[in-house]
């Protein structure tokens, strides 16, 4: 599933374990540490937020805590470079709007009192946060006595008890969230609709305007017929310089790559191996062994149910054979593989489970979490509540509220369209135990109590042990490649790059405008050092080394650099070439258009004098600025509801063409009759934009620097 995708379906629960990024997200830190200057030498700082420095150790800290409970929350041991990319930048937000709206609370001296603290707790008006921990977030209501249960736990524990330090956290997040609602609180309570607001927004959305138009559009001049000077650029880059303000850094470069993808020799190589290894997997009495010394992906034989064994030919002949069957060497994604029928057996359909999380960093070590999930299996076979103590000692909060439980699963660790999958060390002793069974189990989120609460159907599975061999290219391959790649980088000078090129029959590639922080180019995934290459190198530079990707040797060769801020002239040439066409095509167009309308007393004479046609529009309104069956038109439209009827209007430059028009009429709308309601809609508009326009404006004034580049 795309990263996307999984954060549509996940949202509330990645918000819940503070990953999902919220606008002013913040955990109520102190102030980051001071470093020396990033520019002298300075391997310490990530970055600077209105001169206070981000220390990089603070930073991949918070990283790995968000980093873990996203592996957590997924199921995915290994993120991907995606979620790698989307928890980086929630970081980043996150130390960034930290040091922002600490800086900022406390220049307007906002505080939360005892009262309010201890009002988050109350059972009127909790916290969210607090009715999730300790009570029903159907009802909004707190478990009054989970609360009293846990404050007794608390208060007994002892001073390096680590609930102490988690208890401390939470309430310091429930202060840092609080501030952060009094501060949007001043800014939101001073926005204000008035009546006049109302009634322009009403009449934008309802008044309409019927009218007749004539357009020269600019397809109609060639562009062969149109020589662009240095004044026509520099004109209309003055007029909209304000679009050309860079926000962060980028450079462009081309490259070239030199195959190292294994060949139908290596192939058949590989499938020798295979074909050899076949006869020894027949007779070995310990599947599990073989896979583990003769397998790339070492993964260890699993029961399946029919249909999940990943290849449908497989599949079938498993689910049909007899113990001890061997197919194969069989190719399936890039990897010739040998499957053994290692058992089959009727088992349980599905198995539901609740279970208690302990983080072994939190205790210690390993073996004490192992310990403290001994000593609550202890407490709650002679009686303790297991919803309780999931509530007071489980780190996994989004089941904890929920008493521990987990969603069902089969026993593939499935737990339903969307949902995720349980680890295999979890699922696999979840199976293999009895129903009301409690057992501890660690998994790389940390130590498992586990209770099974129930146990449904049967199924027919079968374990298939599968040995596998990627098709790799052999060394002589790789240095084939590599030796060419070494050659075209010994022949290279700052000028030759497309030449060479060309000589070797090499296709150019260009990767433009990447960012500091980009890890794939296009065509290649895994590209980071490539781009880090990029950001120190200067404009003509080509690589100083042949780069490793995947299976390509990669020579760069850098094409240009977009410094943050506004881009001068030469930056944008290249991508402002066609508006400048168009806009010395206008001046033309515009001139032809009035010589037509000069001495014309209606639109009519202006279409025959121009040679064009006239075209009646109706119903069009200021909102929503388009000419039917042309395209949107702001400037046009605009200037239409700014006009008297029945007066030919002078040419208006558009988008895609010069205009000549004429109002017919304006339709009013009926009086607006609930001007209270038309505010209301108009100011909750202006309250969602209130915060992403005010964090926009405090990090400008921030003047927020970037270093990750240089770590990342």
């Amino acid at each position: 599933m795309g990263v996307m995708g999984f954060l549509r379906d996940r949202m509330g629960k990645i918000v819940a374990i503070g990953i999902g990024v919220a606008l002013f997200a913040f955990v109520g830190e102190e102030a980051i540490r001071q470093g020396s200057s990033f520019f002298k030498g300075d391997n310490t700082t990530i970055g600077e937020v209105a001169g206070e420095k981000i220390a990089y150790s603070d930073f991949a800290k918070r990283l790995d805590q968000n980093t873990k409970q996203l592996q957590q929350q997924s199921g995915q041991a290994n993120l991907n470079s995606q979620f790698m990319t989307y928890v980086q930048d929630n970081t980043w937000n996150q130390s960034v709007s930290q040091i922002i709206l600490n800086k900022e609370i406390d220049k307007v001296g906002l505080v939360v009192s005892d009262d309010e603290t201890a009002g988050m707790f109350s059972s009127n008006n909790p916290d969210p946060a607090v009715v999730q921990n300790f009570g029903d977030p159907q009802t909004g209501k707190i478990d009054m006595n989970k609360l009293n249960n846990f404050k007794a736990t608390l208060n007994a524990a002892k001073a390096d008890d680590p609930v102490r330090q988690q208890w401390h956290d939470f309430i310091v997040q429930l202060t840092a969230t609080k501030l952060e609602q009094k501060y949007l609180s001043l800014v939101t309570n001073g926005l204000y609709v008035n009546a006049l607001d109302a009634k322009d927004d009403y009449e934008a959305k309802n008044k309409l305007v019927n009218f007749k138009y004539v357009t020269l559009d600019y397809t109609s001049i060639p562009d062969s017929k149109v020589t662009l000077t240095d004044d026509d650029y520099q004109s209309y880059y003055d007029d909209h310089k304000y679009e050309f303000k860079n926000k962060q850094e980028l450079r462009s470069f081309d490259y070239v790559t030199f195959n190292a993808a294994a060949s139908k020799e290596d192939s058949a190589a590989i499938k020798g191996q295979m074909d050899k290894l076949v006869p020894q997997f027949k007779s070995s009495a310990n599947d599990s062994l073989f896979v583990q010394v003769n397998s790339e992906t070492k993964n260890p034989p699993s029961f399946k149910r029919k249909g999940q064994l990943g290849d449908p030919k497989l599949d079938s002949m498993m689910f049909s054979a007899d113990k001890g069957f061997v197919y194969g060497p069989y190719l399936s994604n890039g990897s010739y593989k040998i499957a053994k029928l290692a058992d089959v057996k009727t088992t349980f359909d599905s198995v539901k489970t609740r279970h208690i999380l302990i983080n072994p960093n939190a205790e210690g070590s390993l073996e004490k979490a192992i310990a403290k999930a001994d000593s609550i299996k202890k407490l709650i076979q002679g009686g303790k509540s297991f919803a309780d103590e999931a509530a007071t000692f489980s780190v996994d909060k989004a089941s904890a509220v929920k008493g521990g439980d987990i969603p069902a699963f089969d026993v593939n660790g499935m737990m339903g369209a969307g949902q995720g999958q349980i680890t295999a060390e979890y699922t696999n002793a979840a199976f293999k135990a009895k129903k009301g069974d409690l057992i501890v189990v660690t998994s790389q989120f940390g130590v498992h109590l586990i209770e099974i609460t129930d146990q449904k159907g049967s199924v027919k599975v079968a374990e298939v042990a599968v040995v596998d061999k990627p098709i790799v290219p052999s060394s002589n391959t790789q240095n084939a490649a590599y030796s060419k790649a070494q050659s075209f980088l010994a022949g290279l000078t700052k000028d030759n790059f497309d030449a060479m090129a060309k000589k070797a029959g090499l296709m150019k590639k260009s990767a433009a405008d990447i960012n500091g922080l980009a890890s794939a180019l296009p065509g290649l995934e895994g590209a980071r050092e490539v781009v880090k290459w990029a950001f120190k190198a200067d404009k003509g530079d080509y690589g100083d080394q042949v780069f490793v990707v995947g299976n390509q040797y990669v020579i760069p060769v850098l094409t240009g650099i977009k410094p943050k801020g506004t881009l001068p002239l030469d930056a944008v040439k290249k991508q402002i070439e066609a508006a400048v066409r168009n806009h010395v095509k206008a001046k033309m167009l515009t001139d032809k258009l009035q010589a037509a309308a000069n001495g014309a007393s209606s639109i009519d004479q202006v279409a025959q004098k121009s040679g064009s046609k006239v075209v009646p529009v109706q119903n069009v309104v200021f909102a929503n600025p388009v000419i039917p069956g042309l395209a949107t038109e702001y400037k046009v439209v605009g200037t239409i509801f700014g006009s008297k009827p029945n007066k030919v209007s002078a040419p208006i430059e558009g988008d895609h063409g010069v205009y000549v028009f004429s109002v017919d009429n304006f339709i009013n709308p009926a009086p607006l009759t609930n001007a209270l309601r038309e505010r209301e809609q108009i100011g909750q508009a202006l309250v969602q934009r209130s915060n992403s326009q005010l964090f926009d404006a405090l990090k400008d004034k921030a003047n927020v620097k970037d270093y990750r580049s240089k770590f990342l």
